[in-house]
């Protein structure tokens, strides 16, 4: 049988085909419409595992909004970008470019949780800026990115599109310097650091606050991710009779640091950021060779807490491994896109880039380690840095940074 469509019938049938693809339904019930979220980290080389662990926890806000249809007429899917290569054994700013220009020509993602390094942070955001793609990172900590001194470079574009649900190296590395002077009585150190843009900003936070509280900086030195032997340097910290060592870098150098600094200088007190945090550090160093380092993260200490417990049990059984506090911070990423994109539909206005940047920009969202807001360059408003030291716990997996870091408290802010 052939129906014959009038006119009139016809520009019908068409202005509610339109109307459906605006609300995100079909004819009959149509299928809702698809909002991507792009996943940015490092899941090749020496940080893979904490990158996947925090990836999970975007992971399982998207796949949560999704159940409870937290947006009527919106389904979200994550498209996973890793930096990571083999060649490189870890992060690679040039591959992070690579990615953020396929992240700005899907025109279907609006928005991106990432990335977990800082150096591929400095390679993407000018390219995001370029494109007008909001990014939100919950690792990636180094503060030149969001510095309005720095605009120019990392937001050409103007607005700001990167923004954090952690604190930066501004405070990371002066905190924990306050920390070891005030706590550890710290009288002299030598600091290192892996040449990366992260461990060097790092680093020479931590020891221009070293100076500040008295400590005695006794050298710096740079060590090549790549290389095999770091005895010479670490023999030299050990003929100078150095209270403490601190490193500013990730797992690359910091295994192969961690390892040979117990061999040779194991009773020297020694420290880094959240580059020595997670278990790819724990695996790749082993017991007892990582014990007793001392190691930051630029977020508060929530994991632990009791209010999280169903949250965390929950991630545990879907992922078979246990979350950390960048898990946390790259879940409550997610939550803020998502919250975004829920008040963009419900005031009726178009889920664009543009729209969802804006409404990141003014969040304030209760998420699970607690109220986040951004300031206008889009760093978050809550500064803490939570100090752990790894103690090994042989009751539960020596992989689980939960079990195997414990919680030292918050470093100090003077």
């Amino acid at each position: 049988m052939t129906v014959k469509l009038t006119r009139r019938s016809a520009l019908m049938a068409t202005a509610a085909t339109a109307a459906a693809a605006t609300l995100g339904v079909s004819g009959a019930e149509a299928a809702d419409k698809v909002v991507k979220i792009a996943l940015e980290m490092s899941f090749t080389g020496a940080d893979a595992t904490s990158a996947l662990r925090a990836a999970q926890g975007a992971m399982m806000a998207i796949d949560e909004a999704n159940e409870s249809k937290a947006v009527k007429g919106v389904k979200f899917e994550y498209v996973k970008f890793d930096d990571g290569t083999a060649t490189a054994g870890q992060y690679d700013p040039v591959q992070g470019a690579t990615n953020a220009r396929k992240m700005v020509s899907d025109r279907d993602i609006v928005a991106s949780v990432g990335p977990q390094m800082s150096g591929v942070g400095k390679a993407m955001a000018p390219i995001l800026s370029q494109g007008n793609l909001a990014t939100i990172t919950p690792a990636s900590t180094n503060p030149d990115i969001t510095d309005p001194k720095f605009a120019a470079q990392y937001r050409p574009a103007g607005k700001a599109i990167y923004f954090r649900t952690v604190a930066t190296d501004a405070f990371q590395g002066p905190n924990m310097a306050n920390f070891m002077a005030d706590k550890l009585k710290v009288k002299s150190i030598f600091v290192l650091d892996d040449s990366g843009a992260y461990g060097v900003g790092l680093a020479d936070a931590f020891q221009a606050q070293a100076e500040k509280k008295g400590i005695k900086i006794l050298g710096r030195d740079r060590l090549d991710p790549k290389a095999a032997d770091y005895s010479a340097i670490l023999t030299k910290i050990k003929s100078l009779g150095a209270d403490a060592m601190y490193y500013g870098g990730v797992g690359q150098a910091g295994v192969k640091l961690a390892k040979q600094s117990y061999e040779i200088i194991p009773n020297v007190i020694k420290a880094g950021g959240d580059g020595m945090f997670g278990s790819d550090l724990l695996t790749g160093v082993g017991f007892p060779a990582v014990e007793g380092w001392y190691a930051t993260q630029a977020s508060p200490h929530v994991v632990d807490d009791p209010k999280l417990g169903n949250w965390t049990k929950k991630y545990t059984e879907k992922y078979k491994m246990g979350p950390d506090d960048y898990t946390v911070t790259s879940y409550d990423a997610a939550l803020i896109i998502i919250d975004a994109v829920k008040r963009l539909v419900a005031a009726g206005k178009p889920v664009t880039r543009d729209n969802v940047r804006d409404n990141i920009q003014s969040s304030k969202v209760s998420t699970l380690q607690g109220e986040v807001e951004f300031d206008e360059h889009g760093d978050l408003k809550n500064k803490v840095i939570s100090v752990f030291q790894i103690k090994q716990d042989k009751t539960k997996p020596l992989d689980d940074p939960s079990s195997q870091y414990k919680y030292v408290g918050v470093a100090p802010t003077v």
